[in-house]
């Protein structure tokens, strides 16, 4: 095959336990899934880019853009897995991250345990300097504080370096000139600042913010350098670039430099792909559904754009509440994220009830069919035991399925100890993740004053087809699309974003003292930073810019985004400003509050290149019974029993063919179970459409 002209452009996404690759040469998307090395990441993707490569029929070399999305930095942090850091902060406030704020996420628990935080006490170190408030230097740096403490901490060995100090957002002079000092005696040195990193008010959360960047920076500096090296070394001449949380496109320079914006990388890839889905078909109220082998994320999409966040929590810890994680002042595309994946582990626990996750046997040992070592059962296993997964066609028949080794880790984990048959067990396993997805999913919309049975959910990931419709059983949702390429939706997604940067800082400032001279001094500033960053990434067309200032009432405690128009502002425009902000809080509580000041707490300014929309699709009624092309027998958790399914061929489908469901939908990447209560239709682009029945 050859590319004629056309561009040839690659996504990558690394996974817990799969790595993802698609590519799309103009219209015509090929995909591979290869399993992930956890030594060494880069390998899988050289691996996969070759597969995938040869199944087109084009060289390395004509390829002319790789984007490349990966959860290895929020692995890194969940599992405390990063460099040696210190935390380097004002004297009086080295117990801020340990600290945290009043908030409590169990407000009745007297013996509730906060998540440990990421740098140890014995690891941060203060200085006596002080910045107020409005940015003035209240007590100034001693440069011989500065140099001793250098020492020591060099001394120490420590491999990376976190600097925050108190209202540096305002004045970074002084975490300038400690980085500087740290530098000049160590140059290879890891350092951030958090005046670069999360330039925001509220200590703890740039403090916290900061440290993670340090924590992971040195893990992931050495990762996109041996990547960009080994894609080189396979015979790749084109630039790579990475996925941020945001959902934009960065260089591998900008993501060296600020690791702690891929934190939600991956997912982000699958929610712009979601998105994509949601503008084709006109749906206003989406819910994207991404399962892959570790993990589930859960987004909400309204208006055919994913919901975004200038925080987020990692690792919740405790039934996915808020304050029970890690919180991450940065932009990001909000969802809830779970442990639970195909290669979670199921296990009995004291009180002999079934747990899953969020130990995952990934992809070394992985689930007991694998036959690569694991002897634990996994979802994937009850997957197997149910008839939901054909051991001879598993990933395109290229791995074979031990049914055997399923059915022995069941019996040994979880039949034996229960007194019940490894098909109850398996029952037992794919109730309570499922379970765990639809609460998850309850939990955040709930947070976000939302129902869910009036959305449509949206399906990807290598293991999210197999379990969506059981999901929306749970959620009482009635439409479930699964797009073509789910196997490999957020590798897809990845090359639907825009290249894009967000910018965001704190300036505060109130509407009865409107400064219009210093609001432009702001919205320049973010201007000049996020379209910095965005042309790092391409120099073609206009650059789309969206501003966003955070505003609230006097005396409030959080702010509501108002949507601010780029551009030059004079005096008179403390009236618009006023009116914005009234109609966005009218919005979200139902009225406004008379006489009461407003406040500007903080800005954000996104720059985005311009992106074609999605070509519409009209919803297709059935018209032709499928192909079917056997049977198998597959448990239905809903009718606790198993049925009869039709397997069929999702290559053999044409638009307005349908299935009755229960039946499986075979593909190379995954497998769509249609549940008794569901029959699927193929709509005109490809996307399977399940539906209650009296709604098909």
């Amino acid at each position: 095959m050859t590319t004629d002209g056309k561009q040839v452009r690659v996504g990558v996404d690394i996974g817990g336990t799969f790595t993802d690759i698609a590519m799309e040469i103009g219209g015509d998307l090929h995909s591979t899934k290869v399993l992930t090395d956890y030594a060494f990441p880069e390998n899988a993707i050289v691996k996969g880019v070759e597969q995938v490569c040869a199944t087109a029929g084009v060289p390395l070399s004509a390829i002319d853009l790789i984007i490349h999305g990966t959860t290895l930095a929020t692995n890194a942090l969940i599992e405390r897995r990063g460099a040696r850091t210190a935390l380097i902060t004002t004297k009086g406030f080295r117990d801020v991250i340990e600290m945290r704020t009043e908030s409590r996420f169990e407000q009745y628990d007297l013996n509730i345990v906060l998540p440990a935080p990421l740098v140890s006490r014995d690891d941060r170190f203060v200085l006596d300097e002080r910045i107020g408030p409005d940015g003035a230097i209240l007590k100034p740096l001693d440069d011989a504080e500065v140099d001793a403490l250098c020492d020591r901490i060099i001394a120490a060995g420590f491999e990376s370096v976190a600097i925050g100090l108190i209202h540096s957002y305002l004045n970074d002079t002084h975490e300038r000139r400690v980085r500087d000092a740290l530098l000049k005696k160590a140059p290879d040195l890891s350092v951030s600042i958090s005046a670069e990193v999360s330039p925001q008010m509220r200590e703890f959360q740039r403090f916290n913010t900061v440290c993670a960047n340090a924590f992971v920076k040195p893990l992931m500096a050495s990762y996109l350098n041996r990547l960009v090296g080994r894609m080189k070394d396979a015979g790749t001449d084109c630039p790579v670039f990475m996925i941020h949380s945001g959902g934009g496109i960065i260089s591998v320079e900008s993501a060296i430099e600020f690791p702690v914006r891929l934190l939600e990388s991956g997912p982000a890839g699958g929610a712009i792909f979601a998105a994509n889905v949601a503008a084709a078909y006109g749906i206003d109220s989406a819910v994207s559904y991404d399962m892959g082998g570790t993990t589930a994320k859960i987004c909400l999409i309204e208006g055919q754009v994913p919901k975004t966040s200038k925080t987020f929590e990692v690792a919740r810890t405790w039934r996915f509440k808020k304050g029970s994680g890690m919180p991450i002042s940065i932009p990001v595309i909000e969802m809830v994220e779970i442990g639970a994946g195909g290669g979670s582990i199921a296990s009995v626990d004291n009180m002999r009830q079934i747990r899953v996750g969020p130990h995952s046997a990934g992809s070394e040992p992985g689930p007991a069919c694998y036959g690569r070592g694991g002897d634990k059962p996994t979802v994937t296993d009850a997957d197997l035991v149910l008839g939901r997964l054909d051991p001879d066609g598993f990933a395109g028949g290229t791995m074979q399925l031990d049914t055997d080794a399923s059915n022995g880790a069941m019996q040994r984990e979880l039949a034996d100890k229960l007194g019940i048959d490894n098909a109850t067990a398996a029952y037992g396993i794919g109730e309570m993740v499922d379970e765990n997805m639809s609460n998850a999913a309850r939990m955040h919309a709930v947070e976000n004053g939302k129902e869910l049975g009036e959305f449509t959910m949206i399906a990807f990931g290598g293991a999210a087809p197999l379990h969506a419709a059981r999901l929306c059983e749970k959620l009482s949702i009635d439409a479930l699309l699964i797009p073509p390429g789910a196997g490999v939706g957020s590798a897809i997604g990845f090359l639907r974003a825009p290249f894009g940067f967000e910018s965001v800082r704190s300036a505060y400032s109130r509407l009865s003292h409107f400064d219009a001279t210093a609001i432009n001094a702001v919205i320049r500033d973010l201007s000049d930073e996020a379209t910095g960053f965005a042309r790092r990434g391409t120099s073609d067309g206009e650059l789309d810019l969206e501003c966003t200032a955070y505003m609230r009432y006097v005396g409030q405690g959080w702010e509501v985004p108002v949507p601010i128009e780029v551009r030059s502002y004079q005096q008179a425009d403390e009236a618009s400003f006023r009116a914005l902000f009234n109609d966005c809080y009218e919005r979200f509580f139902g009225r406004v509050i008379d006489g009461l000041d407003v406040e500007i707490v903080s800005w954000s300014l996104r720059a985005t290149s311009q992106v074609t929309p999605p070509t519409p699709v009209a919803r297709t009624a059935r018209t032709n019974a499928a192909q079917v092309s056997g049977q198998r027998r597959m448990f239905d958790a809903a009718q606790g029993r198993f049925n009869d399914a039709a397997i069929v061929e999702r290559s053999s489908m044409k638009p307005g063919d349908w299935v009755a469901g229960p039946a499986v939908i075979t593909e190379r990447e995954t497998s769509t179970i249609v549940t008794a209560s569901r029959d699927a239709i193929l709509q005109a682009d490809g996307c399977l459409l399940i539906a209650t029945k009296a709604n098909a």
